[in-house]
């Protein structure tokens, strides 16, 4: 299982306020919260955590097929600063984070060592973002002709109506996006 998530970090700051009354303690565990308000960059903390977390629920919702939000189930411990593993019930899922002034962009997986393909777009504002991603994705695998979510939002691969079987994550925030693909189940 493979999951992504990027924040645009100029969109979060402007419609998004992790300082409001109650934000951080819904959000985030004790141990989070500390680590956030002592971070140098408190507001990039916040959005690491979140896109870690992100990531690691798109991994266990494909594992375990239901949705539900509980933010603070996703424990988010930092290795180094792009290095980070995140635990939920028995689960572990490690991440590896790319942190711009731009965006934060983190992928996660159930093994340390993964190998993947990612690919990440910048949308102009005119651009269906969704469809602009999917067109990619479709670019960069040529063994698909479409690329459709089920009933859980997990986006799959499909050649003539025929469910490829890799590990595929989208996400777009912003103006960013990007998808990746766990590379030994199609290379």
């Amino acid at each position: 299982m493979i999951g992504n998530d990027i924040v645009d970090l100029k969109l979060a700051k402007n419609q998004s306020n992790w300082q409001r009354k109650g934000f951080l303690e819904k959000q985030f565990t004790e141990e989070e919260q500390k680590t956030i308000l002592n971070s140098n960059d408190p507001f990039s903390q916040v959005w690491l955590f979140w896109s870690m977390k992100e990531a690691a629920y798109k991994c266990y919702t494909q594992r375990y097929k239901k949705r539900f939000f509980g933010p603070k189930k996703f424990i988010c411990k930092m290795i180094s600063k792009t290095l980070g593993y995140i635990s939920i019930d028995r689960e572990v899922y490690f991440s590896t984070t790319i942190i711009t002034e731009n965006y934060i962009h983190t992928i996660a997986s159930e093994r340390k060592e993964v190998s993947f393909d990612f690919s990440f777009v910048t949308f102009d504002h005119k651009t269906d973002q969704t469809t602009f991603l999917n067109n990619s994705i479709l670019a960069f695998f040529s063994g698909a002709d479409t690329v459709q979510k089920d009933k859980f939002g997990i986006p799959f691969l499909y050649n003539q109506q025929r469910k490829i079987p890799v590990s595929l994550s989208t996400s777009h925030h912003g103006n960013f996006g990007g998808f990746v693909i766990l590379k030994n189940q199609w290379t």
